[in-house]
């Protein structure tokens, strides 16, 4: 059903929601809503301000009707207006629940209290809606009013309040779907909750606590709430490990007669982790009198006997790194390594040979941004060295840590490299194969038995831009100088890769390394020599260890620079720590 009327200037339209039917405005758009089939048939006034003329906006509301064309509405404005609506139906059944409550004590001759439902009724029902029998106890407040009829015009539109002939008051559309609800750009409004429903300041279900509350979504309140809670937790979290600090017993200091008893593993790691964390934090947690040496001594035994390291090189590794690192490094070397492999790129690339080993059943994945031509393999369904890839030459297996000499060497083509200890051939191919076969590789270890591996590498691998012989590197100068770039990968203990060979452990003394250390300063001397210092692309020389102890690395390195007229350059490696400017007595 549609009627109109025209009075003073203004244009109200009626539209009957029988038929579930409801028009509402909003800057100048008429919009066709089906979505409220729970109301009741009423009629709702819908008021315009003579913006637009008559007979446009009912031949507009007309079309819109035919042509059945409808808004979809957003998922909070959804919200919003059924959440309106319950509200409004709410609020006409207290007003009946409360008239027939005044016209049951008015004819009784009692005077009805104020009780809190009179304070949910809105100001405006106050001065509209009361009759002879309460007018009496019912005074309008002519404050509210005004106020009201301020907000009313805050948004430059002028509303009407309708009384129907029952005293009931009128609820136009607009106030269900306010522009704030068929605004996507704003989330608030000027206007108070309350006045949409004509109640100012009450305290029932129709005023919420905050503006802002009755917009959020059920996820966002659940955000929040999960956040307060996380909060919360992380407070009661943190005072619980200061009471667990605070609460904790002191380590007891073992006996002489306690050490000599036997534990079980268990029992080692705990006391480990008690030792340590007296360490920490000495001057609080130790006994009294009781020396640090003591609780160092004690750790030491406890950490060789529970990684199976002997005494010597574990107070090397003391003397190395602090507690907390140690610990980290003693767990580190006891987990095996994942294999990882080197792409030939004399045969192949890294992707084809990675779609390959797929096919076969190899989970791989690169070994990292830093190399293009290496990659890790976690699991195989196929021997890794025994497939036809393998057998082609199309890679070779290579640690990872092992390809970083070659790249700091950084080879170029044409050029005259020395590897002066190649066995078993790993970096020189890796540096034939940066040189894209071109120039001369030389490829010498004084181990005639290993060189056999470096031929059988080179002949799988393409290799053909090699040398290989086998000298004692300290001599070779004396067989060939003039080279451009030399590696030195020098023999060592090889407690950096205790992992690798956990024989380490127990096998290394002081005279392996003073050996060791011999060896690799007159091998270094010997590398320096070979170099021709006047070359116009080279001119460098890489030495690299197994080793982690500054003996094998740093001293040589000390050594060198005070016996030959040689200078450090970086690598152009982005990662890893530098090395040791003072160790120590050593400065």
């Amino acid at each position: 059903m549609l009627s109109s009327t025209a009075e003073d200037g203004e244009i109200e339209v009626r539209i009957s929601v029988g038929t579930s039917l409801i028009v509402g405005f909003n800057t100048r758009q008429v919009w066709i809503y089906t979505q409220l089939q729970h109301l009741e048939p009423t009629y709702l006034d819908l008021e315009w301000n003579g913006a637009v003329s008559y007979m446009k906006l009912a031949h507009s509301i007309r079309g819109l009707a035919s042509e059945g064309v409808k808004k979809p509405l957003t998922h909070r404005q959804k919200q919003r207006v059924h959440k309106r609506v319950k509200k409004l139906t709410n609020l006409r059944e207290k007003k009946q629940l409360a008239r027939a409550k005044k016209e049951k004590t008015a004819s009784s001759g009692i005077e009805p209290p104020k009780d809190d439902l009179d304070s949910n009724t809105s100001d405006e029902d106050k001065t509209t809606a009361f009759t002879d029998q309460n007018n009496t106890w019912l005074k309008p407040v002519v404050k509210s009013r005004d106020n009201r009829k301020k907000s009313l015009k805050s948004d430059g539109r002028e509303r009407k309040i309708k009384v129907d002939a029952n005293g009931e008051k009128v609820t136009k559309l607009t106030d269900v779907l306010s522009n704030e609800d068929l605004s996507d750009e704003s989330d608030s409004s000027d206007d108070p909750p309350g006045d949409e429903f004509g109640s100012a300041g009450s305290d029932s279900g129709l005023d919420t606590d905050a503006s802002g509350g009755e917009d959020e979504l059920p996820i966002e309140k659940a955000a929040k709430k999960l956040k307060k809670q996380h909060t919360e937790d992380m407070k009661l979290a943190e005072e619980e490990m200061q009471m667990n600090i605070t609460d904790q017993e002191v380590f007891a200091f073992p006996s002489t007669e306690a050490k000599q008893e036997p534990l079980g593993l268990n029992e080692v790691q705990q006391r480990i982790k008690d030792v340590v964390m007296v360490l920490s934090d000495f001057k609080r947690l130790r006994e009294q009198n009781r020396p640090r040496s003591e609780y160092i001594e004690l750790l030491r035994d406890d950490l060789c006997t529970y990684y199976s390291y002997n005494q010597f090189l574990m107070d090397r590794l003391m003397e190395l790194f602090p507690v907390s690192e140690l610990l980290e490094f003693l767990e580190a070397s006891e987990v095996q390594r994942p294999l990882t492999i080197r792409a030939n790129s004399l045969k192949t690339r890294r992707r084809d040979l990675a779609q390959a080993l797929i096919n076969r059943g190899v989970n791989l994945d690169p070994v990292g941004k830093w190399t293009k031509v290496g990659l890790v393999i976690y699991s195989s369904t196929v021997p890794v060295g025994a497939t036809p890839e393998y057998l082609a030459g199309h890679y070779i297996i290579q640690g990872a840590s092992s390809l970083l000499p070659v790249m700091a060497l950084a080879p170029q083509e044409n050029e005259r490299i020395l590897d002066m200890c190649a066995a078993p051939g790993g970096k020189a191919s890796h540096i034939a194969a940066v040189m894209k076969n071109t120039g001369v590789l030389f490829a010498n270890d004084a181990n005639q038995e290993r060189i056999k591996a470096v031929v059988g590498n080179f002949h799988r691998l393409g290799v053909v831009n090699s040398i290989i012989c086998s000298y004692d590197g300290r001599k070779f100068p004396t067989i060939m100088k003039g080279l451009d770039r030399v590696l030195l990968d020098a023999p060592c203990t090889g407690t950096g890769v205790v992992a690798k060979d956990p024989t380490v452990k127990m096998s290394k003394d002081q005279v392996d390394i003073q050996r060791c250390c011999n060896l690799q300063r007159q091998l270094l001397l010997a590398a320096i020599d070979c170099v021709n210092a006047r070359s116009s692309t080279g001119g460098y020389v890489v030495y690299s260890t197994c080793s982690i102890l500054p003996e094998e690395n740093e001293w040589v390195i000390d050594y060198a620079l005070r016996k030959r007229d040689v200078k450090i350059v970086p690598m152009g490696l982005d990662f890893g720590k530098e090395g040791f400017v003072n160790y120590r007595h050593h400065r």
